[in-house]
């Protein structure tokens, strides 16, 4: 294998790149939905000299998320690793355009200490100019003049249309630059077609086809970090906290904050509220508070709307709580605080993985492959056909304004309407009339560790709802034999319970 260069500060990191590399030769992807277009990498070929001759550009494009730095990273040093060029292009779509100093090659240690950083070193921008074709002519001539047949986007489902319109109109764009006589027709058939491969960089988690986006999981991090300090002024005060975060047309940041702060009620674009909400959501809280609960928390995605289409807003709910309730309530709208911050463990890994595989796409693509992205299916980065998971992702638009909310459900996977069901199930109490014969008891064994408290109340309150007795083991094995088994309550178990929630461990756990 070729030796890898290498900074002072980073000889053991540039080593991650050949193990994700390595995996890549030996991992056989399994079936998924839409047709998995990865390859077995042939064993006979140099993975040195694939991108001998080639050249590589990768932007980034649309809203920033955080990882981005990590796949940018990951496209330019195993690109250089196969022999190809690589070339950053700053400010997206706009640098694209308007070509000189935006169109810049890369090196291995341009990409240096950027794994951790947010954002995009290399710039986003919104370009009005590449909707038109006389932008993408421009754009398609910057790239033939430097002999750029490959382009790695990394942004969301508009950009990725984007680019795949492009390389669609590609061979038209040369033939009016020729005719133009802005390049030769020797230029055109060096440059006879161009290869898309994107990854979707997102905090909205909004593409279908892929598990998680780039910078979903940072962007939850952030937005749990402040959901967790609320809820401590919250509960001092006896107050209510309605905090909105993004989500245009997706509810996945919302509904997957509800589901780990415990939240009263969620609203998302997917599944509104049925008609008559305001009398439900008041009855919930005034519901809550009776239990002795000091607080309340809501959280609305920007996008949230009733069943008629109309906007559902945080400032339209705190009036409506304070003038039927007459609670303290406060609103939070985090805003684009939630696309800060250095992006976590998973989001570094996710960009990593994704860059690898979107090099390995350029290089077996041929003049007949279509246009892919990259996703993240299990634990494996994969490649889907980039168009049908457009479609499927303008699907669940066009159900929600349809009014069929149970298809955009589905639409969203499995994934999210499992995790529809979930927060459905734990969120709200409405235990049988009848109790059940069966007594439960729950004990947590050996060292503890973070997640044993979400755990544990899930389990509790299935078990509530189910009709069982519910019965505390404390001190793990110690406390079942000194007998230190207590039964929860109703109540104290409803409240102690969503409190805990965001402590990272439980207390009484032992050998």
């Amino acid at each position: 294998i070729k030796p890898v260069p290498s900074i002072e500060n980073e000889g053991r990191v540039d080593l991650l790149f050949l193990l994700f590399f390595l995996i890549h030769l030996a991992h056989l992807s399994a079936p998924v939905p839409f047709g998995n277009m990865s390859k077995d990498f042939h064993p006979t070929m140099d993975p040195t000299k694939m991108g001998l001759g080639r050249s590589i550009a990768v932007l980034t494009s649309g809203g920033d998320a955080q990882g981005m730095n990590a796949a940018v990273r990951a496209t330019v040093r195993v690109g250089l690793y196969t022999g190809a060029k690589v070339y950053f292009v700053h400010e997206g779509y706009q640098g694209l355009v308007d070509g000189g100093d935006n169109i810049r090659p890369a090196t291995w240690e341009s990409v240096s200490m950027m794994l951790q950083l947010g954002g995009t070193v290399i710039g986003s921008a919104r370009c009005k100019d590449f909707r038109t074709r006389e932008g993408r002519m421009k754009a398609a001539c910057n790239l033939v003049k430097l002999g750029i047949t490959n382009l790695c986007v990394i942004g969301g489902d508009g950009s990725l249309t984007g680019a795949n319109q492009f390389r669609t109109e590609w061979s038209g764009l040369l033939d009016d630059l020729v005719k133009a006589g802005k390049i030769t027709a020797a230029d055109a058939k060096k440059s006879s077609h161009l290869n898309i491969v994107g990854m979707v960089g997102s905090i909205d988690n909004d593409f279908c086809g892929t598990d998680m986006t780039i910078g979903t999981d940072s962007a939850l991090h952030r937005i749990m970090e402040v959901v967790d300090a609320i809820t401590t002024t919250a509960q001092s005060h006896q107050r209510t906290f309605i905090l909105e975060v993004m989500g245009r047309h997706c509810g996945y940041l919302a509904l997957v904050t509800a589901l780990a702060c415990g939240a009263d009620w969620v609203f998302i674009p997917e599944m509104p509220p049925d008609d008559g909400w305001e009398n439900h959501l008041c009855r919930r809280l005034t519901d809550q508070r009776s239990r002795g609960c000091r607080l309340n928390v809501i959280i609305v995605a920007e996008g949230a709307m009733s069943r008629d289409g109309k906007q559902i807003t945080s400032d339209q709910i705190k009036k409506l709580v304070t003038d039927r309730l007459g609670f303290d309530t406060r609103t939070t709208i985090l805003g684009h605080v939630q696309r800060g911050g250095t992006p976590s463990a998973f989001d570094r890994i996710l960009g990593s993985r994704m860059g690898v595989e979107a090099v390995m796409a350029l290089m077996e693509a041929t003049p007949d492959t279509p246009a892919c992205v990259v996703s993240l299916s299990g634990n494996l980065a994969i490649r889907l056909p980039l168009m049908e998971c457009v479609q499927v992702t303008k699907d669940v638009t066009a159900a929600m304004a349809e009014g069929r909310f149970d298809d955009a459900i589905k639409l969203r996977g499995k994934s999210f309407e499992n995790n529809w069901n979930t927060y459905k199930l734990l969120a709200h109490i409405n235990p049988p009339d009848v109790k059940s014969n069966i007594n439960v008891a729950i004990m947590n064994i050996g060292a503890p560790c973070a997640g044993m408290n979400a755990a544990v109340r899930s389990a509790v309150r299935m078990g509530i709802i189910q009709g069982h007795t519910m019965l505390a083991v404390h001190d793990g094995f110690d406390g079942l034999a000194h007998g230190q088994i207590e039964n929860y309550i109703l109540n104290r178990d409803w409240l102690d319970w969503k409190r805990r929630l965001n402590v990272g461990h439980q207390k009484n756990s032992a050998r």
